[in-house]
Protein backbone atom coordinates (compact mmCIF):
# COMPACT_ATOMS: atom_id res chain seq x y z
CA UNK A 1 0.00 0.00 0.00
CA UNK A 2 1.22 3.51 -0.80
CA UNK A 3 0.04 7.11 -0.43
CA UNK A 4 2.12 8.30 -3.39
CA UNK A 5 -0.74 8.58 -5.90
CA UNK A 6 -3.18 10.28 -3.57
CA UNK A 7 -0.44 12.61 -2.28
CA UNK A 8 0.20 13.73 -5.85
CA UNK A 9 -3.49 14.43 -6.32
CA UNK A 10 -3.75 16.34 -3.05
CA UNK A 11 -0.59 18.32 -3.84
CA UNK A 12 -2.18 19.39 -7.11
CA UNK A 13 -5.34 20.49 -5.29
CA UNK A 14 -3.27 22.46 -2.78
CA UNK A 15 -1.49 24.19 -5.66
CA UNK A 16 -4.88 25.10 -7.15
CA UNK A 17 -5.95 26.65 -3.84
CA UNK A 18 -2.71 28.61 -3.73
CA UNK A 19 -3.20 29.84 -7.30
CA UNK A 20 -6.75 30.95 -6.48
CA UNK A 21 -5.48 32.88 -3.48
CA UNK A 22 -7.66 30.96 -1.02
CA UNK A 23 -5.20 28.56 0.61
CA UNK A 24 -5.14 29.26 4.33
CA UNK A 25 -1.58 28.02 4.76
CA UNK A 26 0.21 27.64 8.06
CA UNK A 27 -1.70 28.66 11.14
CA UNK A 28 -0.42 31.42 13.39
CA UNK A 29 0.57 29.92 16.73
CA UNK A 30 -0.05 31.96 19.87
CA UNK A 31 2.75 31.36 22.36
CA UNK A 32 1.79 33.76 25.13
CA UNK A 33 -0.24 36.75 26.21
CA UNK A 34 0.65 40.17 27.56
CA UNK A 35 -1.82 41.66 30.02
CA UNK A 36 -3.49 44.99 29.34
CA UNK A 37 -1.40 48.04 30.24
CA UNK A 38 -1.04 51.77 29.56
CA UNK A 39 -4.61 52.04 28.32
CA UNK A 40 -4.19 49.29 25.71
CA UNK A 41 -5.86 45.89 25.84
CA UNK A 42 -4.23 42.47 25.95
CA UNK A 43 -1.59 41.58 23.37
CA UNK A 44 -0.53 38.19 22.02
CA UNK A 45 2.83 36.69 21.04
CA UNK A 46 3.20 34.50 17.95
CA UNK A 47 5.66 31.75 17.11
CA UNK A 48 8.41 33.09 14.85
CA UNK A 49 7.65 36.73 15.65
CA UNK A 50 9.96 37.16 18.62
CA UNK A 51 8.74 39.55 21.29
CA UNK A 52 6.39 41.52 19.00
CA UNK A 53 2.99 41.86 20.74
CA UNK A 54 -0.06 41.63 18.46
CA UNK A 55 -3.54 43.04 18.91
CA UNK A 56 -6.30 40.62 17.89
CA UNK A 57 -9.06 42.10 15.77
CA UNK A 58 -10.17 38.63 14.67
CA UNK A 59 -11.23 36.86 17.85
CA UNK A 60 -14.68 35.37 18.47
CA UNK A 61 -14.26 35.98 22.19
CA UNK A 62 -16.44 39.06 22.04
CA UNK A 63 -16.68 39.64 25.79
CA UNK A 64 -13.14 38.63 26.70
CA UNK A 65 -14.47 36.02 29.12
CA UNK A 66 -11.80 33.44 28.30
CA UNK A 67 -9.47 35.44 30.56
CA UNK A 68 -12.04 36.41 33.19
CA UNK A 69 -10.80 35.42 36.68
CA UNK A 70 -14.21 34.02 37.69
CA UNK A 71 -14.36 31.81 34.63
CA UNK A 72 -10.78 30.61 35.08
CA UNK A 73 -11.34 29.85 38.76
CA UNK A 74 -14.50 27.87 38.00
CA UNK A 75 -12.63 25.70 35.49
CA UNK A 76 -9.65 25.14 37.81
CA UNK A 77 -11.92 24.10 40.69
CA UNK A 78 -13.81 21.68 38.44
CA UNK A 79 -10.60 20.15 37.08
CA UNK A 80 -9.47 19.47 40.64
CA UNK A 81 -12.84 17.88 41.45
CA UNK A 82 -13.62 15.95 38.26
CA UNK A 83 -10.34 15.65 36.34
CA UNK A 84 -9.51 16.89 32.84
CA UNK A 85 -11.83 14.77 30.68
CA UNK A 86 -15.28 13.13 30.73
CA UNK A 87 -13.92 9.63 30.10
CA UNK A 88 -16.89 8.47 28.02
CA UNK A 89 -19.88 9.54 26.00
CA UNK A 90 -22.86 10.86 27.94
CA UNK A 91 -25.04 7.74 28.01
CA UNK A 92 -22.23 5.47 29.23
CA UNK A 93 -20.55 7.35 32.09
CA UNK A 94 -19.69 10.77 30.69
CA UNK A 95 -22.49 12.84 32.21
CA UNK A 96 -21.33 14.99 35.14
CA UNK A 97 -23.11 17.35 37.48
CA UNK A 98 -21.77 20.48 35.67
CA UNK A 99 -23.26 19.22 32.38
CA UNK A 100 -26.71 18.94 33.94
CA UNK A 101 -26.43 22.30 35.71
CA UNK A 102 -25.26 24.06 32.55
CA UNK A 103 -28.11 22.62 30.48
CA UNK A 104 -30.64 23.86 33.04
CA UNK A 105 -29.08 27.32 33.06
CA UNK A 106 -28.99 27.53 29.25
CA UNK A 107 -32.65 26.55 29.04
CA UNK A 108 -33.51 29.23 31.58
CA UNK A 109 -31.32 31.85 29.89
CA UNK A 110 -33.23 31.34 26.64
CA UNK A 111 -36.65 30.86 28.30
CA UNK A 112 -36.95 27.29 27.00
CA UNK A 113 -38.00 24.04 28.63
CA UNK A 114 -34.83 22.10 27.93
CA UNK A 115 -31.26 22.25 26.59
CA UNK A 116 -28.68 19.77 25.32
CA UNK A 117 -24.90 20.09 25.05
CA UNK A 118 -22.71 19.07 22.10
CA UNK A 119 -18.96 19.14 21.55
CA UNK A 120 -19.27 22.25 19.32
CA UNK A 121 -21.90 24.37 17.61
CA UNK A 122 -20.87 22.85 14.26
CA UNK A 123 -21.54 19.38 15.67
CA UNK A 124 -24.82 20.65 17.11
CA UNK A 125 -26.17 21.74 13.74
CA UNK A 126 -24.90 18.57 12.07
CA UNK A 127 -26.51 16.50 14.81
CA UNK A 128 -29.82 18.36 15.04
CA UNK A 129 -31.03 19.34 11.56
CA UNK A 130 -31.02 15.84 10.00
CA UNK A 131 -33.26 14.58 12.82
CA UNK A 132 -36.01 16.90 11.59
CA UNK A 133 -35.79 15.79 7.96
CA UNK A 134 -38.00 13.01 6.56
CA UNK A 135 -38.66 11.78 3.02
CA UNK A 136 -41.47 14.35 2.83
CA UNK A 137 -39.48 17.38 4.01
CA UNK A 138 -38.48 20.60 2.28
CA UNK A 139 -35.44 22.39 3.74
CA UNK A 140 -35.29 26.12 3.04
CA UNK A 141 -32.00 27.92 3.68
CA UNK A 142 -30.64 31.48 3.44
CA UNK A 143 -28.02 31.94 0.70
CA UNK A 144 -25.40 33.20 3.18
CA UNK A 145 -25.83 30.48 5.79
CA UNK A 146 -22.76 29.12 7.54
CA UNK A 147 -20.88 26.03 6.39
CA UNK A 148 -22.34 23.98 9.26
CA UNK A 149 -25.86 24.53 7.91
CA UNK A 150 -24.85 23.77 4.33
CA UNK A 151 -23.20 20.51 5.37
CA UNK A 152 -26.04 19.57 7.72
CA UNK A 153 -28.48 19.91 4.81
CA UNK A 154 -26.24 17.69 2.69
CA UNK A 155 -26.07 15.12 5.47
CA UNK A 156 -29.85 15.18 5.90
CA UNK A 157 -30.59 14.36 2.21
CA UNK A 158 -33.96 16.14 2.17
CA UNK A 159 -36.46 15.32 -0.57
CA UNK A 160 -36.35 18.98 -1.57
CA UNK A 161 -33.98 21.86 -0.86
CA UNK A 162 -34.43 25.53 -1.72
CA UNK A 163 -32.09 28.45 -1.10
CA UNK A 164 -33.52 31.96 -1.00
CA UNK A 165 -31.57 35.13 -1.72
CA UNK A 166 -29.99 36.52 1.41
CA UNK A 167 -32.60 38.02 3.76
CA UNK A 168 -35.21 38.09 0.96
CA UNK A 169 -38.52 37.43 2.72
CA UNK A 170 -40.47 37.75 -0.55
CA UNK A 171 -38.36 34.95 -2.02
CA UNK A 172 -39.03 32.82 1.06
CA UNK A 173 -42.75 33.50 0.74
CA UNK A 174 -42.76 32.37 -2.91
CA UNK A 175 -40.93 29.14 -2.05
CA UNK A 176 -43.41 28.24 0.67
CA UNK A 177 -46.32 29.03 -1.64
CA UNK A 178 -44.84 26.87 -4.39
CA UNK A 179 -44.45 23.80 -2.16
CA UNK A 180 -47.98 23.72 -0.75
CA UNK A 181 -49.35 20.23 -1.31
CA UNK A 182 -45.96 18.86 -2.37
CA UNK A 183 -44.38 18.12 1.04
CA UNK A 184 -45.67 17.38 4.51
CA UNK A 185 -43.01 19.26 6.46
CA UNK A 186 -40.79 22.32 6.04
CA UNK A 187 -37.58 23.08 7.93
CA UNK A 188 -36.56 26.73 7.68
CA UNK A 189 -32.94 27.07 8.74
CA UNK A 190 -30.89 30.24 9.01
CA UNK A 191 -28.07 31.91 10.86
CA UNK A 192 -29.12 34.50 13.41
CA UNK A 193 -26.04 36.65 12.85
CA UNK A 194 -24.32 36.02 9.52
CA UNK A 195 -20.69 35.43 10.38
CA UNK A 196 -19.11 36.99 7.30
CA UNK A 197 -20.98 40.30 7.50
CA UNK A 198 -22.37 40.79 11.00
CA UNK A 199 -25.89 41.47 9.73
CA UNK A 200 -28.86 39.63 11.21
CA UNK A 201 -31.80 37.51 10.11
CA UNK A 202 -35.13 39.28 10.52
CA UNK A 203 -36.60 36.50 12.62
CA UNK A 204 -39.79 38.46 13.20
CA UNK A 205 -40.51 38.64 9.47
CA UNK A 206 -39.34 35.07 8.86
CA UNK A 207 -41.58 33.74 11.63
CA UNK A 208 -44.57 35.74 10.37
CA UNK A 209 -44.05 34.37 6.87
CA UNK A 210 -43.80 30.79 8.15
CA UNK A 211 -46.87 31.21 10.36
CA UNK A 212 -48.84 32.48 7.35
CA UNK A 213 -48.10 29.29 5.41
CA UNK A 214 -47.88 26.69 8.18
CA UNK A 215 -51.47 25.43 8.00
CA UNK A 216 -50.85 24.26 4.42
CA UNK A 217 -48.29 21.68 5.55
CA UNK A 218 -49.48 18.55 7.33
CA UNK A 219 -46.48 18.41 9.69
CA UNK A 220 -45.98 22.15 9.93
CA UNK A 221 -42.99 24.47 9.48
CA UNK A 222 -40.09 24.19 11.92
CA UNK A 223 -37.79 27.18 12.35
CA UNK A 224 -34.17 26.31 13.25
CA UNK A 225 -31.66 29.09 13.92
CA UNK A 226 -27.92 28.99 14.57
CA UNK A 227 -27.16 32.14 16.53
CA UNK A 228 -23.58 31.34 17.51
CA UNK A 229 -22.36 34.88 16.76
CA UNK A 230 -25.46 36.49 18.26
CA UNK A 231 -25.84 34.97 21.72
CA UNK A 232 -23.87 36.99 24.24
CA UNK A 233 -23.29 39.90 21.86
CA UNK A 234 -26.62 41.03 20.42
CA UNK A 235 -29.91 42.33 21.78
CA UNK A 236 -30.66 44.34 24.90
CA UNK A 237 -29.76 41.50 27.25
CA UNK A 238 -27.26 39.63 25.08
CA UNK A 239 -29.66 36.83 24.27
CA UNK A 240 -29.00 37.21 20.58
CA UNK A 241 -31.08 37.73 17.49
CA UNK A 242 -34.23 36.48 19.19
CA UNK A 243 -33.74 39.22 21.77
CA UNK A 244 -33.10 41.87 19.13
CA UNK A 245 -36.11 40.93 16.97
CA UNK A 246 -38.36 40.02 19.93
CA UNK A 247 -39.09 36.66 18.33
CA UNK A 248 -38.72 33.05 19.45
CA UNK A 249 -37.95 30.24 17.02
CA UNK A 250 -38.70 26.55 17.44
CA UNK A 251 -35.13 25.29 17.76
CA UNK A 252 -32.21 27.54 18.74
CA UNK A 253 -28.59 26.46 18.34
CA UNK A 254 -25.61 28.40 19.69
CA UNK A 255 -22.06 28.08 20.96
CA UNK A 256 -20.16 28.33 24.20
CA UNK A 257 -16.97 29.07 22.26
CA UNK A 258 -17.52 32.68 21.23
CA UNK A 259 -19.04 35.26 23.58
CA UNK A 260 -18.96 32.82 26.51
CA UNK A 261 -15.25 32.28 25.89
CA UNK A 262 -15.17 28.54 26.61
CA UNK A 263 -15.90 25.57 24.32
CA UNK A 264 -18.85 23.52 23.10
CA UNK A 265 -22.25 23.96 21.47
CA UNK A 266 -25.85 23.53 22.52
CA UNK A 267 -29.48 23.44 21.42
CA UNK A 268 -32.54 24.65 23.32
CA UNK A 269 -36.14 23.74 22.59
CA UNK A 270 -39.12 21.97 24.18
CA UNK A 271 -38.70 19.03 26.54
CA UNK A 272 -40.05 16.55 23.98
CA UNK A 273 -37.77 17.80 21.20
CA UNK A 274 -34.65 17.57 23.37
CA UNK A 275 -35.64 14.12 24.64
CA UNK A 276 -36.00 12.95 21.03
CA UNK A 277 -32.62 14.41 20.04
CA UNK A 278 -30.86 12.69 22.96
CA UNK A 279 -32.08 9.36 21.59
CA UNK A 280 -31.42 9.98 17.89
CA UNK A 281 -28.55 12.44 17.29
CA UNK A 282 -25.31 10.53 16.55
CA UNK A 283 -23.17 13.61 17.17
CA UNK A 284 -24.46 13.52 20.76
CA UNK A 285 -24.72 9.77 21.33
CA UNK A 286 -21.36 8.71 19.95
CA UNK A 287 -19.13 11.67 20.81
CA UNK A 288 -17.64 12.75 24.12
CA UNK A 289 -19.17 15.89 25.64
CA UNK A 290 -17.22 18.95 26.63
CA UNK A 291 -15.25 18.34 29.81
CA UNK A 292 -16.87 18.85 33.21
CA UNK A 293 -14.42 21.70 33.78
CA UNK A 294 -15.44 23.41 30.53
CA UNK A 295 -19.06 23.09 31.59
CA UNK A 296 -18.26 24.67 34.95
CA UNK A 297 -16.40 27.52 33.22
CA UNK A 298 -19.37 28.02 30.88
CA UNK A 299 -21.70 28.25 33.90
CA UNK A 300 -19.55 31.02 35.34
CA UNK A 301 -19.49 32.82 31.97
CA UNK A 302 -23.26 32.47 31.57
CA UNK A 303 -23.81 33.91 35.04
CA UNK A 304 -21.70 36.93 34.08
CA UNK A 305 -23.57 37.52 30.82
CA UNK A 306 -26.92 37.28 32.65
CA UNK A 307 -25.81 39.82 35.29
CA UNK A 308 -25.35 43.59 35.50
CA UNK A 309 -21.67 43.00 34.74
CA UNK A 310 -22.73 41.37 31.47
CA UNK A 311 -24.88 44.37 30.54
CA UNK A 312 -21.89 46.65 31.08
CA UNK A 313 -19.73 44.46 28.83
CA UNK A 314 -22.44 44.57 26.17
CA UNK A 315 -22.61 48.36 26.33
CA UNK A 316 -18.82 48.56 26.02
CA UNK A 317 -18.96 46.25 23.01
CA UNK A 318 -21.63 48.37 21.30
CA UNK A 319 -19.71 51.59 21.98
CA UNK A 320 -16.43 50.27 20.51
CA UNK A 321 -18.24 48.76 17.51
CA UNK A 322 -19.95 52.08 16.77
CA UNK A 323 -16.64 53.96 17.09
CA UNK A 324 -14.93 51.56 14.70
CA UNK A 325 -17.71 51.82 12.10
CA UNK A 326 -17.67 55.61 12.28
CA UNK A 327 -13.89 55.66 11.92
CA UNK A 328 -13.94 53.36 8.89
CA UNK A 329 -16.54 55.50 7.17
CA UNK A 330 -14.51 58.60 7.97
CA UNK A 331 -11.51 57.04 6.22
CA UNK A 332 -13.61 56.23 3.16
CA UNK A 333 -13.91 52.47 3.70
CA UNK A 334 -17.07 50.57 2.87
CA UNK A 335 -18.75 48.73 5.74
CA UNK A 336 -22.23 47.79 6.94
CA UNK A 337 -24.27 49.67 9.50
CA UNK A 338 -25.41 47.75 12.54
CA UNK A 339 -24.78 47.04 16.20
CA UNK A 340 -22.96 43.72 16.04
CA UNK A 341 -19.21 43.57 16.81
CA UNK A 342 -18.50 41.89 13.47
CA UNK A 343 -17.53 44.88 11.32
CA UNK A 344 -16.83 44.01 7.68
CA UNK A 345 -14.55 46.14 5.51
CA UNK A 346 -15.42 45.46 1.88
CA UNK A 347 -12.35 45.54 -0.36
CA UNK A 348 -13.96 43.57 -3.23
CA UNK A 349 -10.65 42.35 -4.64
CA UNK A 350 -8.56 39.35 -3.55
CA UNK A 351 -5.11 40.89 -4.07
CA UNK A 352 -6.06 44.16 -2.39
CA UNK A 353 -7.59 42.29 0.53
CA UNK A 354 -4.41 40.26 1.02
CA UNK A 355 -2.25 43.39 0.78
CA UNK A 356 -4.22 45.19 3.47
CA UNK A 357 -4.08 42.16 5.75
CA UNK A 358 -0.29 42.15 5.31
CA UNK A 359 -0.08 45.89 6.07
CA UNK A 360 -1.98 45.45 9.32
CA UNK A 361 0.11 42.42 10.30
CA UNK A 362 3.28 44.45 9.73
CA UNK A 363 1.90 46.87 12.33
CA UNK A 364 1.13 44.13 14.87
CA UNK A 365 -2.59 43.79 14.14
CA UNK A 366 -4.24 40.43 13.43
CA UNK A 367 -7.25 40.48 11.11
CA UNK A 368 -8.99 37.95 8.87
CA UNK A 369 -9.19 38.42 5.12
CA UNK A 370 -12.11 36.66 3.43
CA UNK A 371 -11.75 35.91 -0.26
CA UNK A 372 -13.72 33.96 -2.85
CA UNK A 373 -15.11 31.28 -2.51
CA UNK A 374 -15.46 31.82 1.26
CA UNK A 375 -17.43 34.91 0.25
CA UNK A 376 -19.02 35.54 -3.18
CA UNK A 377 -16.85 36.98 -5.93
CA UNK A 378 -16.77 40.76 -5.64
CA UNK A 379 -17.50 40.71 -1.90
CA UNK A 380 -13.95 40.12 -0.67
CA UNK A 381 -13.54 41.71 2.72
CA UNK A 382 -11.61 42.00 5.92
CA UNK A 383 -13.73 40.87 8.85
CA UNK A 384 -12.99 42.91 11.95
CA UNK A 385 -14.22 41.66 15.30
CA UNK A 386 -14.48 43.95 18.28
CA UNK A 387 -14.06 42.62 21.80
CA UNK A 388 -14.89 44.04 25.18
CA UNK A 389 -11.22 43.43 26.05
CA UNK A 390 -10.31 46.16 23.56
CA UNK A 391 -9.90 49.74 24.73
CA UNK A 392 -10.47 53.16 23.23
CA UNK A 393 -6.73 53.36 22.56
CA UNK A 394 -6.88 50.05 20.68
CA UNK A 395 -9.60 51.28 18.35
CA UNK A 396 -7.79 54.56 17.75
CA UNK A 397 -4.51 52.75 17.09
CA UNK A 398 -6.17 50.48 14.54
CA UNK A 399 -7.75 53.42 12.71
CA UNK A 400 -4.46 55.31 12.72
CA UNK A 401 -2.64 52.38 11.12
CA UNK A 402 -5.43 51.99 8.57
CA UNK A 403 -5.21 55.70 7.75
CA UNK A 404 -1.57 55.21 6.74
CA UNK A 405 -2.50 52.66 4.10
CA UNK A 406 -2.98 53.88 0.56
CA UNK A 407 -6.03 52.24 -0.96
Amino acid sequence: MSLTKIEQLFSHKLSELQHQGIRKGNEKVITGMKAAEDGFGARYFLAGQGDKPFMRMNSNSYLGLEANPKVIKAEINAVEKFGVGPGAVRFISGTYQPHIELEKKLAGFHSRESAMLFSSAYATMMGVLPQFVSVDTLVVSDALNHSCIINAVRLAHPAHKEVYAHADINALDKILEEYKGRVKRVCLVTDGIFSMRGDYAHLDKISACCKHHEAAFEEGIITIVDDSHGVGTFGKTGRGTEDYTETKVDVLIATLGKAFGVNGGYVVSSTKIIAYLRETSPFYIYSNPITPAEAAAAIAALDIVASHEGLLLLEKLRSFSARLRAGLEGLGYETLSGEHPIVPVFIRDTEKTSALVAHLFAHNILVTGLNYPVVPQGEQEIRLQVSAEHTTKDIEYFLAILAKYKQ
